[in-house]
């Protein structure tokens, strides 16, 4: 009897010991136990609908005014979320669509969200962006109120140093209207640049709104 308990004490322990081991195969191929899930931090690039640009690189500065004539400051955007974009108001291409969808994404947001949100447009043709042609082009795109348009007007070398340090192309430099960069960046509240829309390709009211709310709920550290 003593014999046959032994026996079965063996078996039972070398099942067990078979289970754990595996278990512990099971994890070491497949990553993913319980644990793991929990503690595993959620990739950067499933929470923006937008491209996402290498971390680290930060809002650039400028001073430029406004079509009002208000001076803004990329320092005085810090502590809100910033769409930043770059359009001609001469431009019939992107540019429309690019105001159009920024001030329906505003309107969409609470009001809490829309205080801590500024959307911030800066010429890249000053010489035809004069304040009756932007206040046009903006109230054509029900944008007035909604969007800054900056740099209008001013000395196209000042314009020339923000373009260099934004790496974008302008209207002026192209000979176009049409042809420019016009990208939708978002910058988060410490001034960090987290994500970029297209007309034309992902940027929508929805996915606009919804990396707009992303941003405005982030941490992310700005390296």
């Amino acid at each position: 009897m003593r014999r046959r308990l032994a026996v079965l004490s063996s078996v039972v322990a070398a099942i067990g010991l078979g289970v754990a081991v595996a278990v512990a195969l099971m994890v070491s191929l497949d990553g993913d136990s319980p644990t793991a899930r929990q503690t595993s931090p959620v990739a950067a690039s499933d929470r923006y609908r937008g491209g996402e640009p290498p971390p680290g690189i930060t809002l650039s500065d400028f001073s430029l005014r406004n079509y009002d004539g208000r001076l803004i400051r990329s320092g005085d955007l810090l502590g809100r979320v910033t769409l930043l974009t770059f359009l001609d108001s001469q431009c019939t291409d992107s540019c429309p669509v690019i105001a159009w969808t920024v001030a329906r994404t505003i309107d969409s947001l609470t009001s809490a969200e829309r205080r801590d949100v500024r959307a911030v447009a800066i010429s890249t043709d000053p010489t035809e962006d004069t304040e009756r042609s932007v206040r046009r082009f903006l109230a054509g795109n029900r944008a007035l109120g909604r969007l800054l348009y900056v740099g209008g007007g001013q000395p196209e070398t000042e314009l020339r140093a923000v373009w260099d340090r934004f790496h974008v192309l302008s209207s002026l430099e192209s000979g176009a209207d049409t042809l420019h960069s016009a990208p939708v960046r978002i910058y988060d509240r410490h001034g960090a640049w987290v994500t970029t829309l297209h007309a034309g390709a992902d940027l929508t009211e929805a996915s606009l709104a919804h990396d707009i709310r992303v941003a405005l709920t982030s941490d992310r550290d700005t390296g």
